[in-house]
């Protein structure tokens, strides 16, 4: 199997992510990021990324010899990238190769950002960049990453983990839920939104949710949460609460907990937090410049609790927000409000 792992048509300062693809890694998150990285963007209007894969070998065996992988660039990729993915196997307690290691150290050295999808947690471990860090893995093999690699501050049952310049998933498919975080970092809410659109995935799952739920498909049919979960998306500048959520679904609060964490694996209040930020991140990019419009609008409250949860969820404030990913006409605006 061969792959074209380049976009030379891309502009030249478009941020460069490289995966590594090395002996026995995992054709699924393999796709997940070409998936949320490598496509062509036609919908949006813009591609967001040079995408390539590169591996040691000019013939790399995938996972349990699968298929094999050629037609890649050569391990020197990796010293261009901005964002490296680095390899994750099955196979935990084989060392990865040191040619590897070097790699994913000379581009933490160099302050690229590097990303381990469910076993490349331990590839980040070995290589020595997650000691005193935060980093998470797929919950099956949180034990030996504990063993193995006791200076790191495992948390195993999150999806995922955004710890600045490293970040890490829990495997399959919260490799997209970090994707898709990532985009939301660099691109903004309403582009991840785009790009989940294309995938038919959720375009927002804190990174906070656990790995599994007790039941991903409800048993009975009235017990799914989609009814009052649109109702509520619908309403997210009314002062709604937990006990409005349970009212509308006919259940006892203590009851609507029990499926949020059974089917979503988070909370009714964390899940509303959520899809009242990510609003407000679109209303943002939509040009509202007033953040105490915002706050109201989205059911925040107030532009001083903006502030917090956006700090908290985004990393950044929403004066930052609006600079970043904000409309020509608001940072135009601002610029002129400032003059």
């Amino acid at each position: 199997m061969s792959n074209e792992s380049s976009h030379p048509a891309r502009a030249a300062d478009a941020h460069r992510v490289v995966v590594i693809v090395d002996e026995n890694s995992n054709p699924f998150e393999l796709g997940c990021a070409t998936e949320v990285f490598g496509l062509r963007r036609p919908e949006i209007g813009r591609d967001l990324y040079d995408f390539r894969l590169c591996s040691p070998e000019p013939r790399t065996l995938m996972r349990d010899g699968f298929f094999t992988l050629t037609g890649v660039a050569g391990l020197e990729a990796a010293d261009t990238a901005d964002t490296l993915i680095v390899p994750n196997r099955p196979d935990v307690d084989v060392p990865r190769r040191s040619a590897v290691l070097d790699a994913v150290r000379r581009a933490h050295s160099r302050g690229a950002r590097l990303v381990g999808f469910c076993s490349g947690a331990f590839t980040l471990a070995e290589a020595g960049v997650l000691d005193g860090r935060r980093a998470t893995a797929h919950w099956q093999w949180a034990d030996a990453f504990r063993d193995r690699f006791p200076s790191v501050r495992l948390e195993p049952d999150v999806l995922f983990v955004d710890d600045g310049d490293i970040l890490t998933a829990a495997g399959s498919a919260a490799a997209l839920d970090l994707g898709l975080h990532l985009v939301r970092r660099d691109h903004g809410a309403e582009v991840a939104n785009s790009v989940s659109r294309r995938l038919v995935f959720a375009a927002h799952r804190d990174g906070g949710q656990r790995q599994f739920v007790e039941r991903p498909m409800p048993d009975l049919p009235d017990e799914s949460l989609a009814p009052v979960l649109a109702w509520a998306q619908g309403r997210l500048d009314s002062p709604l609460t937990v006990s409005d959520l349970a009212a509308r679904a006919a259940v006892s609060q203590a009851t609507l907990h029990r499926r949020f964490r059974a089917q979503l694996g988070t909370t009714p209040l964390a899940w509303l937090t959520g899809e009242r930020l990510a609003l407000a991140c679109r209303l943002i990019e939509g040009g509202e410049s007033r953040f105490e419009v915002v706050a109201r609008r989205s059911g925040i409250g107030t532009a001083a609790r903006l502030r917090t949860l956006m700090r908290r969820e985004t990393g950044i404030t929403p004066s930052a927000y609006r600079r970043r990913f904000g409309s020509a006409a608001t940072a135009t605006a601002t610029e002129g409000a400032r003059a």
